[in-house]
């Protein structure tokens, strides 16, 4: 057999592309705010992850744009040999001292934060277990290690002490879960999970992609959330969504970060290329603004408890969400194609769910919402919601239809 033979059957993202549903890679022609222009049109964005608005805050991009004439556009090496610049290091003492840690360590993504920190620190003859739902780093992490990988039905702590149990006293054991999941919005229930885990002597990872700047009395995500900050013993983050930028962290007691920092086995650390200093900076400066203005958090949350009842109110199924991730389910993947071909012609960006991340027929229109979205953007957003969904069919049908208003 011919490696290549399997490309002869187009994936079902490139089948529906050819079918007219042109729905991934969309090119964005303007900064991603809360409005885009795609192919010359105007569209309330709900599919990106810029919770707090950062990303295209002017703060934010002038600490970019002095790092970048300072340093230069690249670090042309790897953090281990000459990538660490002083922002490097000054980001790391930042990030630990905003999460109250001993240390932190900065990956180039949050990929591979969790590639990286779960492959060095669970070996052959030890134990990864991890949610059915994690992320697929936390997956491809638990893979690399080596160690053996067992899954638990999702956010079932009964379930995971069962499979805790099983793993005996033989080796070491590493729990890996999401703080809140990317798909559905819901939160792990850290004070079980963590509970379990010491139950059973097992070490735990959080993965506070979608929680950092978004949970917590101060943003210190889901285990700030629930009270839990001293019972969790790695917190991975990302610094491309509520942070503005990119790249990844971990952080820990002492003697893990400098162990994942000069041990071998962290082979996604030691041999990546260092984030240049600009993205650095950018980090830098969104990790002062999130300590120091709660009120983008506040804004986040009453949109968020806005456009929830909203939804819900009108009969929609979002599900177990709690948070600024909000999912619809719509069913079919045909009917999920056209609610998202008619939301885009109202002027409105969304994402699909499609499968094999959830079944044939539960397919959802994920969206997000950030900080800066207007109030007169979410009435056209509910709108626009309510007039697709009756008129496919997933909602009750309203008896006055509303005008329609045009985007932009």
């Amino acid at each position: 057999m011919d490696l290549f033979e399997k490309c002869a059957t187009p994936p079902l993202a490139l089948q529906m592309k050819d079918a007219g549903f042109d729905a991934f890679y969309r090119v964005l022609q303007s900064a991603c705010d809360t409005e885009v222009v795609v192919d010359g049109r105007r569209l309330i964005m709900l599919g990106s992850n810029n919770y707090l608005g950062l990303a295209v805050d002017p703060r934010v991009k002038n600490a970019a744009a002095e790092a970048l004439s300072t340093w230069g556009a690249g670090t042309a090496g790897s953090r281990c040999l000459n990538g660490t610049t002083d922002l490097h290091s000054d980001l790391e003492k930042r990030i630990a001292r905003f999460y109250r840690r001993d240390a932190a360590l900065y990956y180039t993504s949050g990929y591979m934060a969790n590639l990286g920190t779960i492959s060095a620190l669970a070996q052959r003859g030890d134990f990864v277990v991890v949610d059915k739902r994690a992320h697929a780093s936390i997956v491809d992490g638990a893979k690399l290690s080596y160690a053996e990988v067992k899954r638990f039905r999702h956010n079932d702590a009964g379930d995971l002490d069962r499979i805790l149990e099983s793993c005996g006293d033989s080796g070491g054991k590493l729990v890996a879960v999401d703080g809140v999941y990317s798909m559905d919005g819901d939160i792990a229930p850290l004070p079980r999970i963590v509970e379990v885990c010491r139950k059973r002597g097992a070490r735990l990872l959080v993965d506070d992609a979608h929680a950092l700047g978004v949970l917590g009395r101060t943003g210190r995500g889901t285990a700030e959330h629930f009270g839990v900050e001293d019972q969790v013993d790695l917190i991975v983050g990302t610094t491309s969504k509520a942070l503005p930028g990119l790249g990844g962290f971990v952080v820990a007691e002492q003697q893990v970060i400098e162990y994942l920092r000069y041990g071998a086995t962290n082979r996604p650390f030691i041999f990546a290329t260092a984030a240049p200093a600009h993205v650095v900076a950018s980090v830098r400066a969104g990790l002062e603004l999130i300590d120091r203005e709660p009120a983008l958090r506040n804004r986040l949350w009453t949109l968020t408890r806005r456009m929830l009842h909203a939804l819900q109110g009108m009969g929609f199924d979002t599900g177990a969400s709690r948070t600024p991730i909000i999912p619809i389910t719509v069913g079919t993947l045909e009917r999920t194609f056209e609610m998202w071909r008619k939301l885009s012609e109202e002027g409105i960006f969304v994402n699909m769910v499609l499968p094999p991340a959830v079944p044939n027929s539960g397919c959802l229109i994920r969206m997000t919402l950030t900080a800066s979205h207007t109030d007169e953007q979410i009435d056209r957003v509910l709108d626009a919601l309510e007039r697709v969904g009756a008129e496919l069919g997933i909602i009750p049908g309203r008896s006055e239809p509303p005008k329609i208003r045009e985007v932009g």
